[in-house]
């Protein structure tokens, strides 16, 4: 079994009627019950307001993949929390973040760009088209789906050269994005994907679950054990001679 964690704010979900409607149990339920119709993945939820913003380092311990949705209290988001979510992933803990996520302190610190871009709330018609179809995120897909209604992201997005693009986007409006990117760091696998605002029910929408359930499986580490950055051991011993 994969063992995910979806991490959410739980905060526009009571703070816009909208949200709440299109997400009554809260936008972190609904990503982790589509992952849960994986057998394969044991997904659970926790929000920014429990204790440690729920992700204790005992957890992350335990977690392979990380789901992160996050839109309005990234600055809130506790250093020491987001410093050991870090370490995690460049330990081997796989990290999935999604829509407003870009701006999260955790991609941000990961990618070492400001993730910036350009964007438009007009519920435009999106086409996500796959223009990496031998990718294990694409599997299952037909070659573009609509998405009815989104916010627009544009280009250019302030990331590095990713290591792959699985998916651009066109927007009604005109505008095209690289909507599935993936990155490594460290041991650590990373993959952004842009739908997802809020107020529209795309997490509700087949393709888009098949998505997150392939990225889970992409994102899961081998299987190393855990050794902390911080944990690192000391070796007094040299394996060769050092010295005449």
């Amino acid at each position: 079994m994969i063992r995910a964690v979806v991490w959410g704010e739980n905060y526009v979900e009571h703070t816009i009627s909208a949200v709440a409607a299109a997400y009554p149990l809260g936008i972190h339920v609904c990503l982790r019950d589509a992952l849960n119709a994986d057998s394969e993945i044991d997904a659970l939820s926790v929000t920014f307001q429990e204790q440690e913003h729920g992700l204790p380092i005992d957890l992350l311990r335990e977690t392979d993949v990380l789901v992160w949705w996050g839109h309005a209290l990234h600055d809130d988001v506790r250093d020491d929390v987001v410093a050991r979510v870090h370490a995690r992933v460049l330990e081997g803990m796989g990290l999935i973040v999604l829509h407003s996520g870009h701006f999260s302190k955790i991609f941000r610190r990961l990618l070492g760009t400001p993730a910036s871009l350009r964007w438009r709330e007009a519920g435009e018609r999106e086409r996500i088209w796959v223009v990496n179809p031998a990718h294990p995120i694409a599997a299952g897909l037909p070659p573009s789906f609509v998405i009815p209604h989104e916010e627009m992201y544009g280009e250019p997005f302030a990331i590095p050269t990713p290591d792959d693009v699985v998916f651009i986007s066109w927007f009604e409006g005109g505008d095209v994005f690289r909507s599935g990117v993936t990155f490594s760091r460290g041991a650590g696998r990373i993959f952004y994907f842009r739908p997802g605002h809020e107020t529209y029910p795309t997490y509700h929408q087949l393709e888009v679950q098949q998505i997150l359930r392939n990225a889970v499986h992409w994102a899961a580490p081998s299987g190393a054990p855990w050794h902390g950055i911080e944990e690192a051991p000391h070796v007094p011993e040299p394996l060769e001679q050092i010295g005449p």
